[in-house]
């Protein structure tokens, strides 16, 4: 992975964050902001020696979404 993905991922992720936080701030005035959809990944193996178990959760409403447009955004005006 080059720099220019790293920059990609941190900027995603921090997109996300904001437009979380963004949209629990706005929730009294525009409550559709924060109605959100869980994704869930939970892979898990039991191979006699070695057991994992793990689970991912994405929350994404709309705020997380304009907040990852935004941070995509961000990344091509970078370049």
């Amino acid at each position: 992975m080059g720099k220019e993905t790293l920059t990609l991922v941190f900027l995603l992720i921090c997109g996300l964050l904001f437009g979380s936080i963004v949209g629990e701030i706005l929730k009294p005035w525009i409550p559709f902001l924060t109605t959100s959809k869980e994704i869930t990944w939970s892979p898990s193996a039991d191979l006699e020696i070695l057991k994992y178990d793990l689970n991912f959760q994405l929350k994404l409403n709309l705020a997380s979404i304009g907040g990852l447009a935004l941070a995509f955004w961000i990344h091509r005006r970078m370049k």
